[in-house]
């Protein structure tokens, strides 16, 4: 019996299939706002669900309790569901996988997740994580990659990632996913370790455009540029009321500078990548002709 449960089987163009996890994976909740923010940008509806009863410990990620009309108890049980959006003018649509790590069980679990990619015709599956890191908050968020296709990095712009050390379900995924012939990539955004307030909009919002490059999918996120500046500045703010911190912060950027200086020159896109990006956002945009 399978581990996936479908509510329907839409008819979709070769989706990109977007994952991300709550919980470890998730520093400052900003993999799951991402992927959260791309959702709401598509309304997509969902299409089937991971049942959590193999999954999931139920006594560290509990069911919540909520009230329907002011009377009536429910029980919502933490699952992850998937959803899909048609996306006119992209050259796919998409599939969105949310929900909390799960507990047990990680390669049936993954096994599930290639089961729904491989039902949907996905022709790539991009995880997002991120992970807590010495970065100062004033810099730009560092995205670094994994791929099934070691070019697929390069040609994305990402930076390799050199880790070694305990994963989470994002690095099992991705694993699982290249070694059944899946086309993978795993996006990581760096969090700085001394901001606590979650969701963390600016490495949200990092991620949402390392997305963009890799699905070939536009989304509008001016809300969220607009909450990740409002972000910077209240962080500013409160890292300036504090000398230490302020010392600390100023050392993390002295450091993040003298790497930026060290490193090889940026490679900038061709003049076509321009173009074709270009053209894809005009045909996605609201009224433009499908």
């Amino acid at each position: 019996m399978s581990d996936v449960i479908w509510s329907q089987r839409p008819s979709l163009r070769r989706p990109v299939l977007v994952a991300a996890f709550g919980g470890w994976n998730d520093a400052g909740d900003a993999a799951s706002a991402a992927v959260e923010f791309i959702s709401a940008r598509f309304e997509p509806r969902e299409i089937a669900h991971i049942d959590p009863d193999e999954f999931i410990d139920f006594t560290s990620v509990r069911p919540m309790v909520t009230l329907s009309e002011g009377r009536t108890r429910e029980i919502e049980w933490p699952a992850t569901t998937i959803s899909a959006a048609t996306v006119p003018g992209a050259d796919g649509d998409l599939a969105i996988l949310q929900g909390a790590e799960p507990s047990l069980r990680w390669r049936r679990y993954s096994e599930a997740v290639v089961e729904a990619a491989r039902e949907l015709d996905a022709r790539m599956v991009i995880t997002l994580g991120s992970l807590l890191a010495d970065v100062p908050h004033t810099r730009p968020v560092s995205i670094s990659g994994i791929a099934s296709d070691g070019a697929l990095v390069d040609r994305l712009g990402f930076e390799h990632t050199s880790y070694e050390g305990p994963t989470g379900i994002v690095g099992v995924l991705q694993h699982v996913c290249a070694e059944a012939g899946l086309t993978s990539v795993s996006l990581w955004a760096s969090v700085p370790h001394y901001v606590a307030a979650a969701p963390n909009p600016k490495v949200a919002l990092a991620l949402v455009r390392a997305f963009e490059g890799a699905a070939g999918v536009v989304v509008d996120a001016g809300e969220l540029e607009s909450a990740a500046d409002d972000y910077e500045r209240q962080v500013s703010a409160a890292v300036a009321s504090d000398p230490e911190v302020k010392a600390f912060v100023e050392r993390l950027e002295s450091a993040a500078d003298e790497e930026v200086e060290d490193s090889p020159p940026v490679r900038l896109p061709s003049a076509d990548a321009i173009a074709n990006d270009f053209q894809r956002f005009l045909r996605q945009r609201p009224g433009a002709d499908s």
